[in-house]
C-alpha cells in the first residue's frame, strides 16, 4: 500500500466528523489500529472502513463493544460467520428500536393531550375574562 492511500489523525477526525478523544478512544479499545510512526498516526483503506461500519452500528443503537466484538468475527472466522453473527445483532436491535418506538409515541401522545387540555383551558380563561392567579384564589 502506497502512502498516498493513507491519511492522517486530523484528516480523520475530520472526515468523520469526530473528536480527536474519540478516534484516540477507539484505538484503546482496539476498534482502529492505524500505522504508526514515531507520534504521528496514518489511517489506511482498512481502518477508514472500519470507522464507517463503527459509525453506522452507534447511529443504529449498537454498544461499541457490540462492534468490536462483530469485527473480530471477520479476522477469527471470515466472513459468513460474521454476517450470521450481524443478522442476529440487527434483528435484536430492530426489537429495541421498535421498543423505543412505541415508548416514544406514547409520550408523544400523552403530552399532545396535555398541550390540548392546557389549551383548552387557556381559551375558557380568555372567555371568560378569568385570570389564573385570580381564579386559583377563590
Amino acid at each position: 500500500m502506497s502512502d498516498n492511500e493513507y491519511i492522517g489523525f486530523k484528516e480523520m477526525c475530520a472526515r468523520f466528523d469526530v473528536t480527536p478523544r474519540t478516534l484516540r478512544y477507539y484505538e484503546y479499545i482496539e476498534l482502529l489500529s492505524p500505522k504508526k510512526e514515531g507520534r504521528s498516526r496514518f489511517y489506511g483503506p482498512r481502518e477508514i472502513a472500519r470507522m464507517k461500519l463503527i459509525l453506522r452500528g452507534r447511529r443504529f443503537g449498537f454498544s461499541l463493544e457490540d462492534i468490536r466484538q462483530w469485527l473480530l468475527i471477520y479476522g477469527e472466522k471470515g466472513t459468513r460467520e460474521q454476517y450470521r453473527v450481524w443478522i442476529e445483532l440487527a434483528d435484536r436491535q430492530l426489537e429495541v428500536l421498535a421498543q423505543q418506538r412505541d415508548e416514544l409515541e406514547a409520550a408523544m401522545a400523552d403530552l399532545l393531550a396535555l398541550r390540548n387540555e392546557t389549551q383548552t383551558l387557556l381559551k375558557d380563561m380568555e372567555t371568560s375574562g378569568e385570570d389564573g392567579a385570580a381564579a386559583a384564589g377563590r
